[in-house]
């Protein structure tokens, strides 16, 4: 009988077994799932729409103020009594560097008045809004 197999006591079996395989990619898959959100910027504010829009580079300092009005410098949580005093700990000459505040479009005026006052108090000569361009698509009907 030509392209039979036999199944006694010296034959192998020459298939191979995926289940580890799958079992494997999809931990592989749920640990990607849960830490790629905490692999990008922190946080997550939706800045305002304007027509003149500037890109930021990575050496920047810039204070964030997200929805919730918490206050970041950086990726660092910080409170608004305490911007100056952090802004002048953390720069040697705050004075030659330029600060961009990124504020949630939500952010009530007052809290965002009073952080840039606290940046201004803190001895930063340039102060400079973030902004994101309009979105040129045209809408759907």
């Amino acid at each position: 009988m030509a392209g039979s197999t036999s199944s006694g006591p010296g034959s192998s079996l020459a298939e191979i077994n995926v289940t580890p395989l799958v079992d494997v990619m999809l931990v592989l898959l749920v640990i990607f799932m849960i830490t790629a959100p905490a692999i990008q910027s922190g946080i997550q504010v939706q800045v305002p729409q304007t027509h003149e829009t500037r890109q930021l580079t990575k050496n920047l300092l810039i204070v964030t103020v997200d929805r919730s009005g918490n206050v970041y410098i950086g990726d660092k949580i910080t409170n608004i009594k305490t911007i100056a005093a952090d802004l002048k700990k953390g720069l040697p000459n705050p004075q030659d560097k330029e600060v961009y505040v990124r504020a949630d479009e939500h952010v009530s005026w007052g809290v965002l008045a009073r952080v840039m006052d606290a940046i201004k108090t803190g001895g930063m000569s340039s102060v400079q809004m973030v902004t994101q361009p309009y979105d040129e698509t045209p809408a759907s009907q």
